[in-house]
């Protein structure tokens, strides 16, 4: 015959198991996010750009041929595309329209092609620069000119800092969300798919959602070697590495993360907003220098 006591050990022991099992799920997911560095920029914004991405295709099948044969090979010409195709009878989304800041599109040609350029950041914490490779990202040092000319960066946040097995400190989103940007996209270049570790200690790359022609203006800074590939593919076009200041960086990082409100109080929070307040107050980028 089952005591009382009996039951209530079989009781406790089941809850237990329960509760086991929740934490380890709530295990694979923080793992799972840590894997992804993701823009966010919403389910519509991917359908849309996946949308687009097929017309452009089938209009330049060769020149997008080949960009997919050597994905780190550096474009022929920058294409700025909207982040809706503008031919669609339908309104944009008005969620996307909240996050998005429209400051126009850099111009279609003349972008930089050689040489490198510094980026400055003017941060809350101090000043940190990077190098950014002009001749292998030409695209993305375009779009980081057009946009710190329209003073796009200037007063925003680093709204997202990662502590385990993918090192980051992201930025370059004005609404502060993750899920914001400019009203337009581009594709990735110079993928580092050749490198090992392929995110060093000091590389800044462009966040995307994981579809073709999804960068915009978010940014990461690594701040640790992300020795791991499978923790963060080469998939994230490299802009250069910063040349002073990620000691800036590191300390942020060791100051840890905000706890979100429904976050379990006995496992410390593996990414999220950073404890320290990292505020850019303005950001430029110098001419090309060979």
């Amino acid at each position: 015959m089952t005591t009382n006591r009996d039951r209530q050990r079989a009781a406790a022991r089941a809850r237990l198991e329960r509760e086991m099992g929740v934490r380890a799920e709530q295990s694979r997911l923080r793992r799972r996010r840590n894997t992804t560095i993701a823009a966010g920029a919403g389910a519509l914004i991917v359908l849309l750009a996946a949308a687009w991405v097929v017309i452009a295709v089938t209009s330049n099948g060769d020149k997008k041929e080949q960009a997919a044969a050597d994905p780190s090979a550096t474009p022929t010409t920058c294409s700025f595309l909207p982040l809706a195709d503008p031919s669609a009878s339908a309104s944009p989304d008005p969620e996307t329209a909240k996050y998005t800041k429209d400051v126009g599109m850099p111009p279609a040609t003349g972008e930089a092609r050689t040489g490198t350029q510094t980026m400055t950041l003017d941060t809350s914490v101090g000043t940190i620069k990077v190098e950014v490779d002009t001749a292998h990202a030409p695209c993305a040092a375009e779009s980081f000119t057009y946009l710190a000319s329209k003073k796009f960066f200037d007063n925003t946040s680093c709204h997202r800092l990662v502590l385990q097995q993918v090192y980051v400190l992201q930025c370059g989103d004005p609404s502060g969300t993750g899920y914001g940007g400019p009203s337009y996209r581009y594709a990735q270049e110079n993928l580092p798919t050749d490198k090992r570790p392929a995110y060093g200690e000091g590389v800044v790359a462009m966040a995307n959602n994981s579809q073709p022609a999804s960068t915009g203006s978010q940014f990461f800074i690594v701040y640790k070697d992300i020795e791991d590939s499978a923790q963060l593919q080469p998939a994230y076009t490299v802009i250069g590495r910063v040349t002073e200041g990620l000691d800036l960086v590191k300390k942020v990082a060791a100051a840890g993360v905000q706890a979100g409100p429904s976050a379990d109080p006995s496992t410390p929070p593996a990414e999220g907003k950073p404890k320290t307040e990292v505020n850019i107050k303005s950001l430029t980028m110098s001419a090309p220098q060979p």
